[in-house]
């Protein structure tokens, strides 16, 4: 399908886009709220700073997709491909990822506030923030999900549901850079996650709650655990 008859369509009032081959599309700063590209083929697409607010990509494959930028608010994301995706500064707020691939994915100084994740893979995302913003995960939903070797590094996760979630060998700790910001996990649920040989260091976990958490071989270096319920129910002080 040519972007000129996808353009046409959607100009037209069609939205309906499902199952469609996509492959290496270029559509970059167009307007493209609320279409739906439901199990669509969009590998490679190329798709940066497009308003794509409130569309359907239920169970399409976006991998190696470049989306930097765009708007995907409210988009629904379920079971979605989006292996070594590029999502650098998107807007994924609300967002529904529930259960989908996302290894390899760029989510540097994305905003993913209050987005769902759920069971949703993340191994080796890379979280870190951009040279001007950090990326947001304040009262996201990762419960269950694995964020195995995630680099997290200065990340706001305040609030974050990260129960039953794999962080085992992720990065959360303050980061090299003399200008990073702290990795914020103030009164973020951990409760039965796998934070094993996961890294801390100068993290703030402030009324965290990390009740039947896995802390074998975790670093807590300089962590701020003020506050923070322990695996055994211990409260800090």
């Amino acid at each position: 399908m040519k972007i000129e008859e996808i353009l046409e369509r959607y100009a037209a009032g069609e939205r309906n886009f499902q199952g469609a081959d996509l492959r290496e599309i270029e559509l970059i700063k167009v307007n493209l709220k609320g279409i739906n590209f439901s199990g669509a083929d969009l590998r490679q697409a190329r798709l940066g700073k497009t308003n794509l607010a409130q569309a359907s990509f239920r169970e399409a494959n976006l991998s190696e997709a470049i989306l930097w930028g765009s708007d995907l608010s409210e988009a629904d994301l379920y079971q979605a491909v989006l292996r070594d995706a590029d999502l650098s500064g998107a807007k994924l707020i609300q967002a529904n990822l529930t259960e989908a691939y996302l290894s390899k994915a760029c989510l540097c100084g994305a905003n993913l506030s209050g987005a769902k994740l759920e069971r949703a893979v993340l191994f080796e995302v890379d979280f870190r923030p951009t040279s001007d913003r950090r990326t947001d995960l304040g009262k996201a939903d990762l419960n269950g999900a694995d964020l195995s070797y995630a680099n997290l590094s200065a990340a706001l996760l305040y609030r974050v549901n990260l129960d039953k979630a794999k962080l085992c060998r992720a990065n959360l700790s303050v980061g090299m850079r003399q200008d990073s910001f702290v990795t914020d996990l103030t009164e973020a649920s951990l409760q039965e996650a796998d934070l094993s040989y996961a890294d801390f260091t100068g993290a703030i976990l402030c009324k965290a709650n990390l009740r039947g958490a896995d802390l074998t071989g975790t670093i807590l270096v300089d962590a701020d655990l003020e506050g923070a319920i322990m695996p055994d129910g211990t409260v800090l002080d």
